[in-house]
């Protein structure tokens, strides 16, 4: 039953509150992943909803061939029956692929991942070597305490540990990195336990060469460098995975964060330089010479000082690439279509808007503004920017989403019709697919070994409750007992159980669940009041 392959499906909408939502609708069972397959499992799942294609304003996947192909793949299937369904790539999924290029490309930053990861296993390989390295990271903080070489207080000093890296989460390679930092001296005296008390050779000689690498200052240099590149997109990553995100607010930290990439190619030597200097002086490294000639790696004849080594090809070579592979995969930020879109930037009193620019953006939306809206939208696009930049309440806004809302409460949505229909439009755009991620997550802890010959409507069911909790809680315990009492002739009256009842007998409360599986249509339709344009 775990070899069946399933999509999942998370819709995004706007409500009348013009609060951004992305809400679970299923898990699809398919019968293979190429793009028709999909294209009409998904039909279906709209029809059972009672959801138009036509009215699909947004898609988004991952990069995998069969769902954004140009040609054949499901992105382009939809854009055949709704030309209106613009597509956007995960940003999300972009911003983790950079690091499996650098990575893959450049020798020293692939051998510094691989060791990084070697260390993590080889630390925390059984439940004794995970708790001395524990107690020793504890006496280690106990005794700077006592000294005071480290401060005191509420939230700070937490036990922690080495995380293995994900190769699908790049985030995770960052908390590795900055906790192996922290824990260094620990994770060596582990290592150096490991060398001196285990019998088998072959641990024993892996633990040396561990060692040998956590002393040599390329390996270090590396790590530093990656940690503070990995610092800089860090907030990028989460910022993109909320679900209120939006894709203008995307493309702003897109740009902060190339910004920040350029700065950093230019003044970074130094901070990073200095950062390693610093960090082999309290770990007892040895420092190397910077003005030293060494034999190029890779070419017997040829030589080359220090300084060239680790900052033309390491440091600008690694920062190029990044900033190269920032620039392809988020090419699509310069497209006519979220250039358009960008002139919704409520920052600086809309310092990028453009009439112009936005009549463009009515032409990849025929559907929803027709020739007389087309014609009522210059002069209302120029009431529009004279209101916002002459009232206080708009002038601090800098989001998009957040000026949506105050659009609402002041009631200008109904005043402005089109520019709100512009504003919905681009908030609807999905920016990264983390919702459909976490859904997946979700699924191991429905579908158990314990529970591993789930039926598809029953896990369906378990999921759309578990992962939409937040409404499902809203519901009245009452309602669902009296459905499921109106459903067929019961012996008792369940509507009469006290609350205690209901909560502590178990059959009562098997009941209850049961209902709340099939009660989730009615709460589709009619408590999440699907809106999409």
């Amino acid at each position: 039953m775990w070899k069946l392959k399933q999509m999942g499906v998370v819709l995004r909408y706007v409500n009348d509150k013009e609060c951004v939502i992305e809400r679970f609708i299923g898990i699809v069972h398919v019968v293979d992943t190429c793009s028709h397959s999909l294209k009409d499992a998904l039909s279906a799942l709209f029809v059972k909803h009672g959801l138009s294609l036509s009215k699909l304003r947004g898609q988004g996947y991952d990069g995998a061939s069969n769902m954004r192909g140009e040609f054949n793949g499901l992105k382009a299937l939809i854009l055949e029956e709704n030309p209106y369904a613009m597509y956007i790539h995960c940003f999300s999924h972009q911003l983790q692929l950079i690091v499996v290029v650098v990575a893959k490309s450049i020798i020293a930053v692939k051998d510094c991942f691989s060791y990084v990861s070697m260390i993590v296993n080889t630390t925390g390989a059984s439940c004794k070597r995970k708790d001395q390295l524990r107690m020793l990271e504890h006496e280690r903080l106990v005794k700077e305490l006592n000294d005071e070489v480290r401060t005191s207080g509420k939230g700070q000093n937490q036990e922690t540990s080495l995380v293995r890296p994900g190769d699908t989460r790049w985030g995770s390679h960052y908390v590795t990195l900055l906790r192996l930092c922290a824990m260094w001296p620990s994770v060596e005296k582990v290592l150096e336990n490991i060398r001196d008390d285990t019998t088998s050779s072959e641990v024993r000689s892996t633990a040396r060469g561990l060692l040998r690498k956590m002393n040599d200052y390329e390996f270090v240099f590396v790590m530093h460098l990656m940690k503070y590149l990995l610092g800089i997109t860090n907030e990028l990553s989460y910022a993109l995975q909320r679900r209120d995100q939006n894709i203008v607010q995307a493309m702003i930290l897109i740009d902060a964060v190339k910004s920040q990439l350029h700065d950093f190619r230019n003044t970074g030597w130094k901070i990073i330089c200095d950062e390693v200097n610093r960090f082999c002086e309290v770990n007892v490294i040895s420092l190397i010479d910077m003005e030293d000639t060494i034999t190029r790696p890779g070419y017997r004849r040829q030589s080359i000082t220090n300084d060239h080594y680790y900052r033309v090809e390491i440091f600008t070579e690694v920062v190029d690439l990044i900033i190269q592979e920032m620039n392809n995969r988020f090419s699509e930020a310069s497209t006519d279509l979220l250039r358009c879109m960008a002139c919704l930037d409520p920052r600086d009193s809309f310092s990028q808007f453009d009439i112009n620019q936005l009549m463009r953006f009515t032409t990849w939306y025929p559907e929803d503004f027709s020739a007389g809206d087309c014609l009522c939208l210059p002069q209302q696009l120029r009431n529009f920017i004279v209101l916002v930049r002459h009232h206080p309440r708009f002038s601090t806004i800098t989001d998009l989403g957040s000026f949506a809302q105050e659009m609402v409460k002041s009631g200008n949505h109904l005043i402005f019709q089109l520019v709100y229909r512009m504003i919905e439009l681009t908030l609807v755009l999905p920016v990264a697919t983390a919702s459909v991620e976490r859904a997946f997550s979700a699924m191991k802890l429905v579908k158990s070994d314990l529970r591993n010959r789930m039926q598809d409507e029953w896990m369906n069911d378990s999921l759309i409750v578990y992962i939409e909790k937040d409404i499902f809680s809203t519901i009245d315990n009452e309602k669902i007992l009296q459905r499921f009492q109106s459903m067929s002739t019961r012996r008792n009256q369940l509507s009469s159980l006290s609350q205690t009842e209901t909560t502590s007998s178990p059959s009562i409360y098997s009941l209850v669940i049961c209902n709340v599986l099939n009660f989730y249509s009615y709460v589709i339709s009619n408590v999440l009041e699907l809106y999409y344009l």
